[in-house]
């Protein structure tokens, strides 16, 4: 069982943190870059193959094994592993993981499919945006990327919390 966790932990914490890096760093930036054609990418990505889901699945089996992981280590949240620098780091790294998890649900995926449906009806209409179409995007747009760019700095640092973790005494 405790294998099963830690694989579930590292391939969809992988996944996840890779992603939102991806999205940050390359993603968004292409999609502003394209203008109006983002929003067909967006709505290829958000709207057909379902990225924020995929992507909030990831957090949530990454984060409930991370739990589970840590429910065992500290035999059952109650010895002193929790207050040892290991133990400690695993949790802070747990702490931005859960953060970042619940931003990216209540901020970061509504946001992603608002995009994409925008994406969307402009993609149907065959047509260039309307005015208003247009400037919803591009403020969509700005604040995906914003927003990306945190859940990115906030998963690179959960993910070096767990990187180092053991190694802290």
């Amino acid at each position: 069982m405790l294998i099963l966790l830690r694989l579930i932990h590292v391939l969809f914490g992988v996944f996840w943190a890779g992603t939102a890096i991806f999205n940050a760093l390359f993603l968004i930036p292409a999609v502003r870059a394209l203008g109006p054609g983002g929003g067909a990418v967006m709505q290829e990505i958000a709207g057909k193959r379902k990225l924020p889901i995929y992507f909030m699945v990831a957090g949530i089996l990454t984060v409930l094994s991370g739990i589970g992981l840590y429910w065992h280590d500290s035999q059952g949240f109650s010895n002193g592993f929790m207050r040892s620098g290991g133990g400690m780091t695993f949790g802070i790294g747990g702490v931005l993981a859960i953060i970042t998890l619940l931003f990216g649900l209540f901020v970061v995926t509504p946001l992603a499919i608002r995009a994409s449906a925008i994406g969307g009806a402009i993609a149907a209409s065959g047509k260039p945006p309307t005015p208003e179409q247009g400037a919803e995007m591009k403020g969509l747009q700005m604040k995906l990327g914003k927003m990306a760019g945190l859940a990115a700095a906030l998963l690179t640092l959960t993910t070096i919390a767990m990187a180092v973790a053991r190694y802290i005494p």
